[in-house]
């Protein structure tokens, strides 16, 4: 899929030839490398994904709809069984004062648990969870109407992309570490794979996008070299969450310290993205808007859109962090410390660390990406143009790879 950029045509066709010669020879042995890779360590035969069986032998999960709540205080609701043996049947259902307390009422579609061992005591059916499905697709669905009706085909693109990307964590990156493969070699490939798809889907082919790839992969490799340093500078274990435990009683031989890593470099991925084509973009479009800023200048202006950049993503990695962590951040507040030594402590500590290093290789990405559009956006003289080139984007942009 290829989309055209209207400040490509501003580069003149033997300065397109030199950009793409220096773009392909820059990017085509990264993209070997992350093809390499994924050969490598593509996860073969049988992965423990979905081993662990969900309920008891003979139990199932069944759907229904809250018809009564018999005693809020105490827990107790009457459910309408939409599923099983006993759909159609109001039977009696006890729920967790917690669950209760938070927002359970008539109406509710819930799924239960159902033991045949328990038909005996008269409450065979137990809470669950909540039934979500109908509310988060109408959710993704307006997400989807938005994307679209805002960016159309763009946008389009980039769900796609999105898709794909998400794709590979899926069926690449979980089962290769969980068939023992090292999480940061994992990451890495992961990581490559879902930029080339990401970018080149959502942008398409272009001298801008593979400039902005390439003002990733060095953000990327910043990224890994001072979460790798980190870590272990600061000995993050990784161990500190009830799910860390969970993995390790289940991969005994799995480094949760290398799987903390591992998450640190996937969690920066989006944010580094976002800056890279935004500088990118800010350069092509000042030397669209005058062809003969010289480079050092256009580096210059394109870097005063950097810096505002840089404010705002730096404390919108910090805000996402807190507003995901804000649970632990309460239970640590409510303990009798100085705030450094909270701060400090396991389970926070990862969150300061990823939102730091995260940061740093976004904030070092910027200088590079807009160098590298300067350095390859060459000067013309004033007034020329490609031929046919015009102020909208048409379909003769110069492709890349």
């Amino acid at each position: 899929m290829s989309h055209s950029h209207a400040a490509d045509l501003e580069l003149a066709p033997s300065e397109a030839r030199r950009a793409r010669t220096i773009l392909t020879a820059l990017v085509v042995p990264l993209l070997l490398a992350t093809v390499v890779g994924l050969i490598a360590l593509w996860p073969r035969g049988e992965t423990p994904i979905g081993s662990v069986p969900l309920a008891g032998t003979g139990m199932t999960i069944e759907s229904g709809t809250v018809v009564e709540v018999v005693d809020d205080a105490q827990g107790q609701v009457r459910v309408e069984l939409a599923t099983g043996s006993g759909a159609g049947q109001v039977v009696p259902v006890q729920v967790p004062p917690e669950t209760m307390a938070n927002g359970m009422g008539v109406g509710d579609a819930v799924r239960l648990m159902f033991s045949p061992q328990a038909m005996g005591t008269g409450s065979p059916y137990v809470f669950w969870d909540f039934e979500r499905t109908a509310p988060v697709g109408l959710l993704a669905l307006g997400y989807a109407v938005v994307v679209l009706a805002v960016a159309r085909w763009r946008g389009l693109a980039a769900m796609v992309g999105l898709g794909g990307s998400l794709a590979v964590i899926v069926v690449f990156v979980l089962p290769a570490i969980m068939l023992g493969a090292s999480p940061l070699v994992v990451a890495l490939v992961g990581a490559s794979a879902m930029m080339f798809l990401s970018l080149y889907l959502a942008h398409g082919v272009s001298i801008r996008t593979t400039t902005a790839l390439l003002g990733t992969f060095v953000g990327l490799a910043v990224t890994v070299a001072l979460a790798a340093w980190g870590t272990r500078a600061a000995n993050l274990t990784g161990a500190s969450s009830e799910h860390s435990l969970i993995l390790l009683s289940t991969f005994p031989n799995l480094s949760l310290a290398d799987l903390l890593l591992c998450g640190i470099v996937i969690a920066g991925l989006g944010a580094l993205n976002d800056v890279t084509i935004t500088q990118a973009s800010a350069v092509w479009e000042i030397h669209a808007a005058n062809p003969s800023v010289p480079r050092r200048r256009l580096f210059t202006q394109g870097m005063r859109i950097g810096r505002d950049h840089i404010a705002s993503t730096v404390y919108t990695l910090a805000f996402a962090y807190v507003g995901t962590a804000l649970p632990m951040l309460m239970v640590a507040a409510l303990m009798d410390r100085a705030v450094l030594d909270t701060l400090m402590a396991g389970e926070i500590a990862e969150e300061v660390v990823r939102t730091l290093v995260s940061s740093i290789g976004l904030v070092l990405a910027i200088p590079v990406t807009t160098g590298i559009a300067a350095a390859l956006v060459r000067t013309s003289r004033p007034g020329r143009r490609d031929s046919g080139a015009s102020a909208e984007p048409t379909a003769t942009a110069v492709p890349v790879v």
